[in-house]
């Protein structure tokens, strides 16, 4: 019975085959393989299946089922010629060779067999050239960069070089085999910037993707040399090392999606202990003097990115245990850090902000209570270790430490407010004669009052020094701080002053006429002040900013809801806009938490505030990094109030800053993109493409550009009965180069990810081709890439599409780019156009030059 199940199977699985469901087929061959222990039904099944493979380009499956077969009968010429077709994909030329070499001796007079013969003959000699001569490219190039003499554009040029064959998988390898590791450390012992750079960033590019290569570098370069040189202070150097180092961490905990695989990944059993090794470093370097402010930002961002799960749904939280049980209190010591202090780390605008991120987004991981509790205690055993009435400084470093957690997870933050002495410690502070420590304690109260108990300890115990404070002190932070901890009850107050400093009320239109009007009868015509001029205002909101004035607004938005009315909340999101409006102020918002702060003005409050505090968020998501702008699960809070604003009642402005948003956030993580799918996001994106005016057009694609990437987007696409890949495939031809590569790039990932797209391109519009030979041909070499890609994708989708590609002037193009010298710019562009070709050789409608 089983066998007679097994060949039904077989059956079944033809049957699916031809109908070009390939997984489905697959599926029941490999059922039908349990079934059956019949030798020449086995050898089928697995021929069949390996068939299947290289459909769905599963070139490693294919080839081992070939293999199968073949054991069972070596003459078996279908399987055979399959394994040769597998192993030709996956660049094993010569072993593809020996394969339909046998083939051809089987049967000498197929004419298939003989053109693959010819095919990979060529293609084995050339690669043998190519080999040769990436040798001694790669040769030369050392040779220059390691030599003093030589001329400095030669050893930009080499180094550059360098950088590029680093980045290709093949180069990568030439570099590697050549003993280039070593030639590689002798750059950097040069400790020459520009060589360093080169070698660093060569580094980074033949880790990528490669998990034994990654390793190996990693032991001969030594963790403790990668981060003494991301610890430098040169900004650039510092991010080299950076993207290095999370290109080692990314192949060797297999972020980088890469599949690894035979030789490979017998080299690497375990990479544990050297991902452990990384973190340890990082965090050493957390609370070195050594190591720079932009190093120690590096090293938080790392820690940041790698440290807790993407995804809570994975049970395995051991890095996050690991950091809280080994480096916790080395990340409370960043945090704690106070400038104007002589024992101060070097440190950024930004470090203590990422600091409270990590403490943040590490809390966020834990996963029971005990955990927690054994967080907090740690926290607590470092604040209270650190109280000491023989010096003000350590008693400083403690409540910046508890202000720091407070911007971090609140809730612990204010638990740690219950320790005995913390709150007493905060306003003792206050009396003291150094604006430093005035400063710290101050911020540390606003943070602190926003529960109504704390801010009733503070009215009790702290007013008249908060006044006192106020009335003495020269220093402008201090006392706009004073002045928002001492009362909670003038927030209305102060919010309404902050917005008339910003000119952040509405401004009715002035109809010239009606001046002229009103000044005839003689009616009082209200004249703007010369202090309400825009350079005024500019003036006004940068010594605002400069003032803390966010860190006075966050603590604001945190009150108890009391205290905070929805009138209130309207007039601080117009403040917040106001303070937004310049891009370059958006980063300093960020780092002072407004990001946070404005979350909770766009969800709740009046109607006004609610929209302007959106407007604002989509002006800092435009920008700002999400993952900083917004931590931890907060990012999926700003989806809505973003989506809320692509709404015909929302003025063009606000309609496209949102647009720039999305784009951003859809561009992070599919579970974003899936986000902004279920607020029905995708309808207002796909009217805002009809848009004539053309930045809002713009906007609108490349948010678009991002969504296709998700799955549910493309079943809209493939859905009959719409004109979503026409209006893409029209919007390619546009003149409107911004226009043109965010369409071309969506098109490219949506023929990439379904081959019947690629048909359908053909039939929603008449002016396909000439559109795509356009792209091809297109003088900005991002758009003229994309073309390239998308012209591929159609030649592997379907042999008669590609036929009628090659018989068109598609071919010549093809031809023109493919035969051009590629240098550092134009090495993606040339390198597809030759793919395409080889494509067309595939299927037999060209024939390499001998």
């Amino acid at each position: 019975m089983a066998e007679v199940e097994a060949v039904q199977l077989k059956e079944e699985g033809n049957r699916h085959f031809q109908l070009q469901d390939y997984k489905a087929a697959t599926k029941s061959y490999s059922q039908a393989l349990k079934l059956t222990k019949d030798k020449a039904l086995l050898a089928t099944l697995y021929r069949n299946r390996a068939a299947c493979g290289l459909k769905t380009e599963s070139y490693v499956q294919a080839a081992s089922d070939a293999s199968r077969a073949i054991d069972i009968n070596s003459s078996d010429i279908k399987a055979l010629y399959r394994r040769c077709q597998a192993l030709e994909h996956l660049g094993k030329l010569d072993q593809a060779f020996k394969d339909v070499q046998r083939c051809a001796t089987l049967e000498p007079r197929n004419q298939n067999f003989q053109e693959t013969l010819r095919r990979l003959n060529t293609s084995i000699q050339e690669k043998l050239r190519v080999q040769f001569s990436t040798d001694l490219r790669v040769q030369k190039m050392f040779e220059i960069l390691l030599d003093e003499n030589s001329e400095a554009d030669k050893r930009e040029k080499a180094a550059n070089n360098l950088i590029v064959l680093g980045r290709e998988e093949a180069g990568a390898e030439k570099i590697f085999q050549n003993n280039g590791v070593a030639l590689l450390l002798q750059l950097l012992d040069t400790k020459k910037p520009e060589l360093v750079l080169a070698a660093v960033r060569t580094l980074s590019g033949m880790c990528s993707s490669h998990r034994a290569r990654a390793t190996v570098i990693l032991h001969a370069v030594r963790i403790d040399r990668i981060c003494s040189l991301m610890a430098v202070e040169n900004e650039e150097m510092s991010l080299a090392v950076c993207n290095l180092l999370q290109a080692i961490i990314d192949s060797l905990s297999g972020e980088d999606k890469r599949e690894h695989r035979g030789k490979e990944e017998a080299l690497v059993l375990d990479t544990k202990k050297d991902l452990k090794q990384i973190t340890s470093h990082l965090l050493d370097m957390l609370v070195s003097k050594k190591v720079s402010g932009q190093g120690r930002d590096q090293a938080l961002n790392l820690l940041n990115k790698n440290v807790p799960r993407k995804d809570l749904a994975i049970h395995d939280n051991s890095r996050t245990i690991y950091v809280v049980d080994n480096g916790l209190r080395k990340i409370l010591k960043v945090v704690g850090q106070v400038p104007d202090l002589p024992s101060c780390l070097p440190l950024t605008d930004n470090t203590r902000m990422l600091a409270s991120i990590l403490i943040n987004k590490l809390y966020d991981d834990l996963r029971c209570d005990p955990e927690r509790d054994h967080f907090r205690k740690i926290c607590e055993e470092y604040i209270t270790g650190k109280f000491d009435p023989q010096d003000m400084d350590k008693n400083l470093n403690a409540i910046q430490t508890v202000s720091g957690i407070l911007q971090g997870p609140f809730d612990l933050g204010n638990q740690l407010l219950g320790l005995k002495g913390v709150m007493e410690m905060m306003v003792a502070l206050c009396g003291s004669e150094r604006e430093t420590d005035q400063l710290v304690a101050v911020e540390a109260l606003i943070h602190a009052s926003t529960k109504l108990s704390r801010a009733t300890f503070i009215i009790t115990n702290g007013v008249s020094l908060l006044k006192q404070i106020y009335k003495t002190t020269k220093n402008e932070k201090i006392k706009i701080r004073t002045l928002v901890t001492s009362d909670k009850t003038i927030l209305y107050s102060v919010a309404t002053t902050l917005v008339n400093c910003t000119n952040s009320y509405d401004v009715k239109e002035v109809i010239p006429e009606l001046v002229q009007l009103a000044k005839f009868s003689k009616q009082h015509v209200p004249e703007e002040h010369p202090k309400d001029k825009k350079d005024f205002i500019d003036m006004r909101v940068k010594r605002l900013l400069k003032a803390g004035v966010i860190s006075a607004l966050a603590c604001m938005v945190k009150a108890d809801s009391a205290i905070l009315t929805d009138q209130t909340k309207e007039l601080l999101a117009r403040v917040f806009l106001a303070l937004c409006d310049n891009p370059k102020d958006r980063g300093t918002i960020v780092a002072q938490g407004g990001g946070k702060a404005l979350i909770p003005l766009a969800l709740e409050g009046t109607d006004v505030g609610k929209v302007k505090a959106a407007h604002a968020l989509a002006k800092i998501a435009a920008v700002s990094n999400p993952d900083i702008a917004f931590p931890g699960e907060r990012v999926y809070e700003v989806v809505r109030p973003l989506v809320s604003l692509l709404d015909t009642q929302r003025d063009g402005l606000q309609n496209y800053e949102a647009l720039l948003g999305l784009t951003n956030l859809s561009g992070r993580s599919d579970k974003l993109r899936q986000k902004i799918f279920k607020e029905r996001a995708l309808p207002d994106i796909e009217n805002y493409m009809f848009e004539n005016h053309d930045q809002l057009r713009q906007a609108a694609t490349e948010c678009m550009c991002n969504m296709v990437l998700h799955k549910e987007v493309q079943e809209r696409f493939l859905a009959d009965g719409n004109d979503r890949l026409k209006l893409v495939v029209l919007l390619c031809g546009e003149d409107d180069d911004k226009v043109q590569n965010a369409a071309a790039g969506a098109l490219a990932m949506l023929t990439a990810a379904h081959k019947k797209l690629c048909l359908k391109m053909t039939q929603v519009t008449t002016q396909w081709l000439e559109i795509l030979q356009r792209l091809c041909l297109h003088d900005q070499l991002s758009v003229q890439h994309r073309g390239l890609v998308i012209a591929y994708n159609l030649l592997a989708a379907d042999a008669e599409l590609a036929k009628k590609l090659v018989e068109s002037e598609l071919l010549e193009i093809l031809t023109v780019v493919g035969k051009q010298e590629p240098d550092e710019k134009k090495a993606e562009v040339v390198q597809t156009a030759r793919e395409c070709l080889i494509k067309c050789m595939d299927y037999g409608f060209i024939k390499p030059v001998s």
